[in-house]
């Protein structure tokens, strides 16, 4: 089947052969005659499976012209960098129509989203914070949308946007179509379309932990975290095929400390993403690898599922994701588009349970690879390896002293107990004794 079979309009179909695209995805043949009815949709399909064409080219291909500036249909995202290239992916479909899409997104003003939205739009792309902020304060009007598209649903109830998601479904108009599209179907997203969609269609198309066939899996099996660091630069230094390569990291603070241990072989070649980078350096990493500039991006899990590279040549699991599903967000990152993609997956003793989770979910195994000659083996724990004793805290109960306070008192309510004389006291008050009654 190709994308002519599929009863695009012209326009779209011109702009599909411009950007290349003859066949469709699972994803995108299953979804596109069913969003065509009118039903509303819950898809399931890995990263790197073509969700985003899928639900762009029947919204596109049912837009009709208005003249309001309102937007007929919103798009919710869960990061800055998806809303981008959410918005990019729109911008080259609709090159043949007049056709004008905004993003909306966090950390930046609001004036300036606030004046594009004034002059005219008929897409809106956006995180659901901003979305909302940008409705209550009257900038934006969602009377006219027909359709809503939440896409990596999963992640956004992972970062706790369920009561965002409540809001926006809550102010849009109640006839719309829905469209939901997610990596794992969990019970917090059953509950959600129970309450806001209408009889759903489920479409699966790739169901989570199902390999990727184009995607070589290898582990290495390595002691600590500095001997990963020797691993990582090793690999970097020798294998010529690491063209494009995405390190992923479970932690803000292990993006810093890799980077930092890299910069010195790689500084001109490397840069590192995550949530605590200003949006400027978020955007210009991407940017740069994107375009080639960079060879190494380091990021964090965040990432697995904010960005859209093209031809990553290898993704490297500096660790194991707390969670299996994200191992497969991870390297879906590469071996996209049927071209091939190399995962490989450095693994610590500690990190077997882990591993455990991810085979299981895969239901195979992944083969070890030899760690290299001439690879040095570090002894040196860093702080977080290192051993931590715990030791029962045991609470000694001491006798009270009786008549004793448990703080010292002020010195205004300071009181102490001294035998006066009567006599005594009538003197230093009347500056004479007392005179006894004959």
């Amino acid at each position: 089947m190709t994308f002519s079979d599929l009863n695009i309009n012209k326009p779209l179909q011109r702009a599909l052969a411009d950007c290349g695209f003859e066949t469709p995805t699972l994803i995108q043949e299953r979804v596109y005659p069913a969003a065509l009815s009118g039903r509303d949709i819950l898809g399931i399909a890995q990263t790197g499976t073509g969700k985003t064409l899928g639900y762009l080219l029947p919204c596109l291909n049912q837009w009709k012209f208005s003249k309001d500036k309102q937007p007929q249909i919103v798009i919710l995202v869960p990061t800055r960098e998806l809303v981008v290239q959410v918005v990019e992916v729109v911008e080259k479909l609709t090159a043949h129509i007049n056709f004008v899409c905004c993003g909306v997104f966090g950390g930046v003003g609001m004036q300036p989203q606030a004046a594009m939205i004034a002059a005219g739009t008929d897409m809106i792309v956006g995180t659901p914070g901003r979305l909302l902020d940008l409705a209550l304060n009257g900038y934006l009007a969602l009377r006219n949308v027909r359709r809503l598209v939440i896409d990596e649903v999963d992640e956004m109830l992972d970062q706790g946007f369920r009561t965002q998601l409540g809001r926006v479904f809550d102010i849009l108009p109640k006839r719309r179509q829905n469209l939901m599209f997610s990596a794992t179907l969990t019970d917090e997203i059953e509950s959600l379309m129970d309450v806001y969609f209408d009889n759903p269609l489920k479409i699966e198309a790739a169901p989570t932990g199902t390999p990727l066939e184009n995607i070589d899996q290898k582990f290495y099996e390595v002691p600590n975290f500095n001997t990963k660091i020797n691993l990582l630069r090793q690999l970097l230094h020798t294998d010529a095929t690491m063209e494009k390569v995405l390190v992923f990291v479970g932690s803000m603070a292990l993006a810093d400390k890799v980077f930092e241990q890299i910069a010195p072989d790689f500084a001109e070649t490397a840069d590192y993403v995550h949530s605590k980078r200003t949006q400027h350096q978020r955007f210009e990493a991407v940017r740069n690898f994107h375009e080639g500039n960079l060879r190494i991006l380091i990021a964090t899990d965040l990432v697995a599922r904010g960005i859209d590279v093209s031809n990553v040549s290898h993704v490297i699991n500096f660790d194991l994701p707390g969670e299996p599903e994200q191992y497969m967000h991870r390297i879906g990152r590469t071996g996209r588009a049927d071209r091939h993609g190399v995962a490989y997956t450095f693994c610590s003793p500690y990190e077997a349970d882990k591993r455990g989770e991810i085979e299981r979910l895969m239901n195979r195994q992944v083969e070890n690879l030899p760690l290299p000659d001439g690879l040095e083996i570090s002894e040196v724990l860093s702080d977080f390896e290192q051993p931590v004793f715990k030791m029962k805290n045991v609470l000694i109960k001491t006798a009270a002293v009786p008549g004793k306070a448990f703080h010292e008192r002020s010195e205004k309510n300071r009181k102490e107990n001294v035998r006066t004389k009567f006599s005594a006291t009538r003197l230093k008050k009347f500056s004479r004794p007392e005179r006894k009654k004959k």
